[in-house]
């Protein structure tokens, strides 16, 4: 099991495929070994991707003290360079655009390109929609709640059209995590995200994209990251928070920024 110990944490990883090198930081409550995975198809044909377990979740281990967003950013600067990384490209999705904007604020040396995807600023800039209410609610209302907020399209005649969605997250939605320590300090760390005052300082090529019907990181928070990051492009595609798995469009767009800088677009 390749691991590595960065900051005092042992962070599990993959490496795989061939290319230009990709680190790809996964969102929240993610593990390597569930699916499906955002790697696969044609980002995984056209670069070599690491991707690995966030601190306190998967097979990485969970720290025993306080932490925030910064060091999940160092995590995965510390990462880059245990696997001989000087830079790559980076595609941060949902909480890993959080840590990918914290890797690109503080370890710009390490990204040559980026990519935001599904993801907020905090702060003044919009925050991401409080996944914490979530845990408050039964199994069944967390469902239909998060269902809501990966899709504001989401009701009853929707719900039958898209059967796939909630057989997609329901299973993993019903399962209480109340006591998952590593998760409930991703959270907080989520909830104390704000990289508004610094975005500026982001000078890499990058791009921002998400859904048009995003509950969770909405349109808005994804125009103000675009404006307030230096040249940054701007594109929305057809889903919400899983556009990625919903409009066939938008991974080879990805990829195909990630590969050269291609203009992606502006929709509205």
């Amino acid at each position: 099991m390749p691991t590595c110990v960065a900051n005092d944490v042992s962070i599990y990883y993959e490496l795989t495929g061939t290319g230009e090198r990709l680190l790809f930081i996964s969102g929240t409550g993610a593990d390597l070994r569930d699916g499906p995975r955002l790697t696969d198809g044609p980002l995984g044909q056209a670069f070599e991707i690491l991707a690995y377990d966030q601190r306190g979740l998967g097979q990485s281990s969970v720290p025993g003290w306080p932490y925030g967003m910064g060091d999940f950013a160092d995590d995965a600067a510390a990462l880059l360079q245990a696997v001989g990384w000087e830079d790559c490209l980076v595609l941060g999705v949902s909480f890993g655009g959080m840590v990918a904007q914290e890797l690109a604020i503080a370890h710009p040396e390490k990204v040559r390109r980026l990519v935001l995807a599904c993801t907020s600023a905090g702060g003044t800039g919009g925050a991401s929609y409080p996944l914490q209410d979530l845990a408050r609610l039964d199994p069944d209302e967390r469902v239909a709640r998060q269902m809501e907020l990966l899709d504001t399209r989401w009701d009853a005649a929707w719900r039958r059209a898209h059967p796939e969605m909630e057989a997609m997250v329901g299973d993993r939605m019903r399962v209480d995590r109340a006591g998952d320590a590593g998760f409930a300090n991703q959270l907080a760390a989520r909830a104390q995200h704000d990289s508004t005052a610094r975005l500026g300082r982001i000078a890499c090529p990058t791009l921002v994209c998400g859904g048009r019907y995003d509950g969770i990181a909405p349109p808005a928070n994804s125009e103000f990251l675009a404006a307030s990051i230096p040249g940054a492009q701007l594109s929305f595609f057809d889903g919400g928070h899983l556009f990625f798995i919903q409009d066939p469009a938008a991974l080879p767009a990805v990829a195909a920024f990630l590969a050269d800088g291609a203009p992606v677009g502006t929709d509205p």
